[in-house]
């Protein structure tokens, strides 16, 4: 008999992305299995219960101390990782019981750590900021200071010749630390395989970014770096930038930023 083969699922379509300094940029088409769609969701779900929960535990005073939350930015944490390893790295910034899950946290671990047991990821002493697993250095308190040590983790990936990466993030708010201009200097002389990331969700503790940043346009303030705007409310768009923003580093191009506006 012929061999019975699947009716191909019909391309996604994604949203351009915006470039800076690149000739082309991610495929503006998309597959995506029923396993990744199921496990993409799932994720996503997970971090939105778990965060509301958080949110109420807070709110009654179970929660101590600050409480970064990421709802509404799982297509973010989830897209990444869909176009990274578990072996590449990844450091951010406050809000950062989002990338704990997906780095290998389990949500007890996440929700033991937040109410200060020592059941929790960092022994109940780190809280919100400093959560950690293999790969992951945190959750960091001090604004843009993440970002000058993901380099370093990236130096060390260069350095060993294992082909891996460091996925750098910060937030709109951290966008005009003098360190990070500092940091896109030294990445750049050394061609570091480092993805730098702003999660651009419009506000700095508050503040539109209008108010704060004279230019909006995260992508392009690397410079001499190549950069990219995404959609970061669609998880697809995040994946096929995250895979085009890797192949780059990897290739030995140095590194690349991309803005997720969220």
């Amino acid at each position: 008999g012929h061999m019975q083969t699947l009716p191909l699922r019909p391309p996604l379509i994604l949203r351009k992305c915006d470039l800076h300094k690149l000739e082309e940029g991610p495929p503006l088409q998309s597959t995506l299995t029923r396993e990744e769609g199921l496990q993409y969701y799932r994720t996503m779900q997970t971090i939105r219960r778990m965060e509301l929960k958080a949110d109420q535990l807070y709110k009654q005073k179970i929660i101590r101390g600050f409480c970064h939350l990421y709802d509404g930015q799982e297509a973010c944490a989830v897209g990444i990782e869909g176009g990274i390893n578990l072996s590449d790295h990844l450091i951010t910034a406050y809000r950062a019981h989002g990338y704990t899950l997906t780095r290998g946290g389990t949500v007890r671990e996440i929700m033991a750590e937040l109410t200060g047991r020592r059941g929790g990821i960092a022994k109940g002493k780190g809280g919100s900021m400093h959560m950690y697993t293999k790969h992951f250095y945190g959750g960091n308190g001090i604004v843009g200071a993440q970002v000058p040590l993901g380099a370093g983790v990236a130096l060390a990936c260069k350095y060993q010749g294992n082909n891996e990466l460091c996925v750098c993030l910060y937030g709109d708010g951290a966008a005009n630390q003098g360190q990070i201009f500092e940091t896109y200097n030294m990445a750049s002389l050394w061609k570091l395989p480092c993805i730098f990331i702003c999660e651009n969700n419009k506000y700095g503790m508050g503040t539109s970014v209008e108010r704060a940043s004279a230019s909006t346009d995260y992508y392009k303030r690397g410079d001499f770096i190549p950069g990219l705007r995404v959609d970061g409310m669609d998880v697809l768009c995040v994946r096929e930038a995250t895979k085009f923003a890797a192949d780059h580093c990897r290739s030995g191009k140095g590194p690349i930023l991309m803005e997720l506006q969220t």
